[in-house]
């Protein structure tokens, strides 16, 4: 469990660093994908990505659970389940293996105790592999997997893509930059040449945001400015004293 910890504070970490250019977390994780792709509840998602613990989960529920969001997610091209025939057929085992998987918590007759089945070897260890090749080449164990490991798999991908755009000056034009037509030419420019591109862009647009900054804070002096002197001309015509237009001389308007 503390390696589990360990493993997934580190992805989290160097998702983090790749991050740059004003972006958060939010912008690249997607909580509802990465549930879907681990099989871990959402909001065990959200309590994981914040540092916190999963809830307590006997690993036979947790097998039974994931099989159940296996079938609800990842359906027939027409939009149903997976029956557990089908299913059991494509590794030569039987409906009751599955049927007993799934109800495998049911009580004894006579007893009140909860019946388990074992935790490795036997039937359900080749169950469990047979299920995950079934759907899509889970990976062995995935079934099983602790909350924090299952969720460090699902991040992977997506540290991949960063460290790819870390390494690639064109990645960086077609994300920060959004220049797809100069990324469309990219096989024209040596990788020397690509980086140097992306860095004047930096550098113009660091410019323009400076000078963008300082625009806005001399249209609100000035407007600070006439708001001063209407409020000075304001009070001289309150107190009968000549302003500026009094004095001026009477225009010749013949």
């Amino acid at each position: 469990m503390r390696e589990a910890r360990r493993g997934l504070a580190e992805t989290l970490s160097h998702i983090d660093s790749l991050l740059g250019d004003g972006r958060s977390r939010e912008d690249v994780l997607d909580v509802g994908r990465l549930s879907l792709d681990s099989g871990v509840p959402r909001d065990v998602v959200e309590a994981l990505l914040e540092g916190g613990e999963p809830p307590a989960e006997d690993i036979t529920d947790r097998i039974v659970r994931r099989f159940g969001h296996l079938r609800e997610t990842r359906l027939r091209p027409d939009g149903s389940r997976h029956s557990y025939e089908e299913i059991a057929a494509a590794f030569g085992a039987s409906r009751a293996s599955l049927s007993n998987l799934v109800n495998s918590r049911r009580r004894t007759a006579g007893r009140g105790a909860e019946q388990r089945p074992g935790r490795s070897g036997g039937p359900l260890a080749s169950t469990q592999a047979g299920i995950e090749k079934f759907y899509f080449g889970q990976p062995n164990g995935w079934l099983s997997a602790e909350p924090e490991t299952a969720l460090d798999d699902a991040l992977q991908p997506v540290l991949r893509g960063l460290e790819e755009q870390a390494a690639d000056p064109m990645a960086r034009l077609r994300h920060a930059h959004g220049l797809r037509r100069l990324a469309a030419r990219a096989p024209q420019l040596a990788e020397e040449e690509i980086q140097l591109v992306t860095d004047w862009i930096d550098t113009i647009l660091e410019r323009r945001r400076a000078q963008d900054a300082q625009d806005a804070q001399d249209a609100q002096d000035a407007q600070g400015g006439q708001g001063v002197r209407g409020r000075g001309v304001q009070r001289a015509q309150e107190q009968g004293a000549p302003t500026p237009e009094a004095d001026a001389p009477p225009r010749d308007v013949r």
